[in-house]
């Protein structure tokens, strides 16, 4: 018997293969799913069974990929916004034998409408559930978002009150195994953990402390997330089905000739952000490998042709898994040798940094061409925000840029400077010349100003 975890990187999705007696389930699979195959063969096993916990909106499901390569079954909650035609509706209190094991369907919903949790069952000790897939519903010290039906916001956190009061009724002793861990999208208090149990989020989770119907209505109502471009494209192809990834995941490798003429949308640099800052190629943008999941689906729009800068091909081959586990995978091909590019003498360009002395003198200077733009999320800058300084979300610029001037000055800042970067990185590649970031940013004005 066993149970494996499977972690995507990046976009913090956490898949699993779970199996018993020559049998073997998939839950929440990726798109690149061959890891599955391999791991359930390994062990001796036959993928008959892939569980969806919901309609994921932050990646391409591998189920009928994954279905297609096993001939397995595919199971899906109901009310899912449309037909899953790749799969067969599972309802509450359905099981599902696998070998030793039983899997019930537990209908959950509120993160969305379809959510399922899926408890397991050991028939050798079978008065209490072993453990339970949560999905999207229940997290590692956190719960769901609730904000995919804005007409419906009070209905949908009411439904998931009463669901997270499902999972908990099977008992403290049941182990969580959630969709998402620390740094996905889908929710904002994560614990670092990914190992938990019912008993213990119970006790400790904050949003499960909760006790009264309407002040947690209201907590959720009240809480600030963005939704990227690239969900519909998720949504879209989660009910019809996405494609196989691509068998290669590198690009193809290119010249600083072909890479001039090979008449990319964009030209992404995946460089650390200080590398791009000291000198990219115009045009281009920067978003680093790590920042690819959370960020490329608000710069990236479907079916763009892209061409990709590295400092390696290892870069080129991360970043490129990255892009296609959100169907963003129309890439022509990646360079490496930005260094080496600009010895040839192609132009460059750069973005400086200034530090908090910098900062502090143009706030008091107050001159009326410059703006401390701060691209920090709704919650960051609630909780403290550098007086005389502009908001908008770094995500949101890939439409409001518009609403900025190209003839201001304006000093990108973050909670550190990665994500001013990415910002001054795509306001460079549309004309802005004037632009500087805070290297530090909250941080280092928190620790000038402690």
């Amino acid at each position: 018997m066993i149970l494996e975890k499977i972690k995507t990187p990046g976009l913090s999705h956490l898949s699993y293969l779970i199996g018993s007696g020559g049998q073997a389930a998939v839950i929440d699979p990726r798109r690149d799913c061959d890891i599955y195959v391999e791991k359930a063969r390994s062990e001796g096993l036959r993928i008959t069974h892939i569980f969806e916990t919901h309609r994921n909106e932050d990646l391409v499901s591998g189920a009928p990929i994954l279905a297609a390569m096993t001939g397995a079954e595919v199971l899906h909650g109901p009310n899912a916004d449309g037909d899953v035609v790749y799969a067969r509706t599972t309802h509450d209190g359905d099981s599902h034998k696998i070998g030793q094991l039983e899997i019930r369907t537990l209908e959950t919903p509120g993160h969305t409408f379809d959510h399922c949790a899926y408890a397991i069952f050991d028939s050798e000790y079978p008065d209490k559930a072993v453990g339970v897939f949560t999905g999207d519903a229940l997290f590692v010290g956190d719960v769901g978002r609730t904000d995919f039906y804005p007409d419906r916001k009070r209905e949908v956190a009411s439904l998931l009150y009463d669901s997270l009061r499902k999972i908990c009724d099977l008992g403290d002793q049941a182990i969580i195994y959630p969709a998402h861990g620390a740094g996905s999208v889908c929710g904002s208090g994560m614990a670092e953990r990914e190992f938990s149990t019912v008993g213990h989020e119970r006790r400790n989770n904050p949003l499960l402390q909760i006790a009264d119907r309407e002040a947690f209505i209201e907590r959720k109502v009240n809480e600030n997330h963005y939704q990227p471009p690239y969900f519909r494209l998720m949504e879209h192809l989660n009910l019809v089905g996405g494609e196989s990834a691509p068998r290669v995941l590198k690009p193809q490798p290119m010249s600083l000739g072909e890479l001039s003429s090979c008449d990319a949308d964009k030209v992404i640099d995946v460089r650390e952000p200080l590398a791009y800052a000291a000198g990219h190629l115009p045009g281009s943008i920067n978003l680093p490998v790590g920042m690819i999941p959370a960020f490329a689906g608000w710069f990236v729009a479907e079916g763009e042709k892209l061409a990709l800068v590295a400092s390696s091909h290892d870069q080129l081959s991360s970043s490129m898994e990255h892009l296609v586990r959100i169907a963003l995978d129309n890439i022509v091909g990646g360079y490496v040798g930005v260094v080496p590019a600009a010895a040839s003498g192609k132009s460059m360009r750069s973005i400086p940094m200034i530090g908090t002395e910098e900062v502090e003198r143009r706030l008091q200077e107050k001159s009326g061409d410059w703006t401390l733009l701060d691209v920090r999320d709704a919650d960051e800058r609630q909780a403290q925000a550098i007086e005389g300084s502009r908001h908008i979300y770094v995500g949101e610029l890939h439409e409001k840029w518009k609403d900025l001037d190209p003839g201001q000055r304006y000093t990108l800042m973050c909670a550190s400077g990665m994500r001013a970067t990415v910002a001054a990185g795509w306001l460079d590649a549309h004309g802005f010349d004037q632009l500087d970031v805070y290297l530090g940013s909250m941080g280092a004005w928190k620790a000038a100003h402690s």
